[in-house]
């Protein structure tokens, strides 16, 4: 007979404080970057219009993950939410299961962790705000990960009350306008990825923006204008690029990923993109790869999200599990 632990929503937010989802998705990212964690790319199920299914496998530390989670955007309408479903987690030596999570409780902590660290590694070094679009759980999850890292937050949503309503709740501030958020030195887009944010010649000089919403076919929250207008080949550098001498810089959480499910998937679709435009976060984080080159960069991080992540989440559930109260099943 198996023990397996069972960790609700309420048990991992206890079990991992933000600081603590930084530092393991930190090591994930160079763990795969090393090559000492694997992951192929997420598979999704799609049933559109209604949203999809994505099942995403993960190996290191001595544990395999498999995630089954969902992404559908109008249950809002219906009191239900966006994302759901199950994390299994496995001893990777033995093949038994040892733990089932919430999945929609773990992709919003990692989902902020991953926003914090691109903004560590890609944002301005005298930036002090963090502007969040979009106030629901990850977006939430988001703007607390970066309060909790010693930043002063805007929240700015499509529906104002929501954005009040969270940014009471967690210490955080309303933008005034969707523009003034869109402005600051630190962007992270956090939206159904049905509008595009960013069109072409929106960004500054300087501005760092991280992209988690369009983590889906179909989904954008920027223009591929805008993403490939200074890459330096012909058509590329278009009106609206105020300083000629900044450029933009593109990075992404895993290129097979992005590559066919991101933002940066449409400007690889047509051509404007290639793989050696854009720069894998955990290089940069293992000091294999440059981040923000000179001030003026305008860097760009599309996320994903990886199975790495939440491996990374899980494990720490599991160490961090002494004294709480968790449930197991016999199995």
């Amino acid at each position: 007979m198996n023990n397996v632990r069972v960790f609700t929503a309420r048990h991992i937010e206890l079990a991992v404080p933000p600081q603590v989802a930084v530092e393991a998705v930190r090591n994930a990212f160079v763990a795969h970057a090393r090559g000492e964690w694997t992951m192929p790319p997420k598979l999704y199920l799609a049933n559109y219009p209604a949203g999809d299914f994505r099942a995403m496998p993960a190996l290191g530390g001595g544990h395999a993950l498999l995630k089954w989670v969902t992404s559908f955007p109008g249950n809002p309408l219906r009191g239900l939410p966006t994302v759901s479903g199950a994390v299994l987690l496995s001893n990777a030596e033995t093949g038994e299961l040892e733990a089932v999570l919430d999945a929609g409780a773990l992709t919003a902590l990692r989902t902020g962790a991953a926003a914090v660290l691109a903004a560590a590694a890609l944002g301005p070094e005298e930036a002090d705000v963090a502007a969040v679009i979009g106030a629901g759980v990850n977006g939430k999850a988001t703007a607390r990960t970066f309060l909790a890292c010693g930043h002063n937050v805007a929240v700015w949503d499509i529906d104002s009350e929501r954005a009040r309503r969270v940014a009471d709740d967690i210490g955080a501030t309303v933008a005034d306008s969707r523009q003034q958020a869109l402005s600051e030195d630190i962007v992270v887009t956090v939206t159904p990825g049905r509008e595009v944010l960013f069109s072409i010649g929106s960004l500054r000089p300087g501005q760092h923006v991280s992209l988690m919403g369009a983590d889906g076919p179909g989904k954008a929250e920027i223009s591929t204008d805008e993403l490939t207008r200074s890459l330096g080949r012909a058509g590329s550098r278009a009106e609206g690029m105020s300083d000629p001498d900044s450029r933009i810089r593109l990075f992404c959480d895993d290129w097979e990923q992005a590559s066919h499910s991101g933002d940066i998937s449409r400007g690889v679709e047509s051509g404007q993109i290639n793989r050696a435009d854009v720069t894998e976060l955990g290089a940069v984080l293992a000091d294999e790869a440059r981040g923000r080159q000179a001030r003026d960069d305008i860097t760009i991080f599309d996320s994903t999200g990886l199975a790495i992540q939440d491996l990374a989440i899980a494990i720490e559930c599991m160490q961090r599990v002494d004294g709480m109260d968790v449930p197991t099943l016999e199995l």
